[in-house]
């Protein structure tokens, strides 16, 4: 874990009706000192999003060659690396090259058009990246479940995302960029 990292725990049962995934999950977060709890929780819902048994958080704020978020195979092979923000050209094609699988997920509001406009056609030729945007709106919105102990009930289909605790609902629909 990062040093001086604030540490979440997060007990996640999801219902993933797209991908006919069902489970349970016990995270540790840790959230770096530089970090917000909007972003935090814009990692949490990644994790939501590509859950699985092998998914793992990382050192990526602290380690620069990891992705904050991934998954390997049991020959330790990358088979999903993810990244966040408004990722520079060059580091997502070193992402494509080593992983079978890239997912960017944006979450800056205003600025990610322009950062799209700029950046579409270069990042079309890597066939195994996947971009998502989560609006600024929902981004703001997660930040009512954040809690050292969250316990998130999660739904999806069609490509919405419900999340839900003891108090509140959310509606998030990441928007498919590429």
């Amino acid at each position: 874990m990062a040093p001086k990292a604030t540490v979440y725990k997060a007990t996640i049962q999801i219902a993933d009706m797209d991908r006919h995934y069902y489970a349970d999950h016990q995270l540790t977060i840790a959230q770096h000192p530089s970090e917000t709890d909007s972003r935090m929780m814009v990692r949490i819902l990644a994790f939501i999003m590509n859950a699985s048994d092998s998914l793992q958080f990382s050192k990526g704020l602290c380690v620069e060659d990891e992705p904050e978020l991934w998954e390997k195979s049991l020959s330790d092979e990358i088979n999903l690396w993810i990244e966040f923000g408004q990722a520079d050209e060059k580091w997502l094609r070193k992402a494509c090259g080593r992983s079978k699988q890239v997912q960017l997920i944006t979450y800056s509001g205003r600025s990610v058009p322009i950062w799209w406009k700029q950046n579409e056609q270069a990042l079309q030729r890597y066939k195994n990246l996947s971009v998502f945007n989560i609006a600024e709106e929902s981004v703001a919105a997660m930040e009512v479940f954040v809690n050292r102990n969250m316990k998130l009930q999660v739904s999806i289909t069609d490509g919405e995302i419900w999340l839900s605790d003891e108090a509140n609902s959310l509606m998030v629909q990441p928007e498919r960029l590429k």
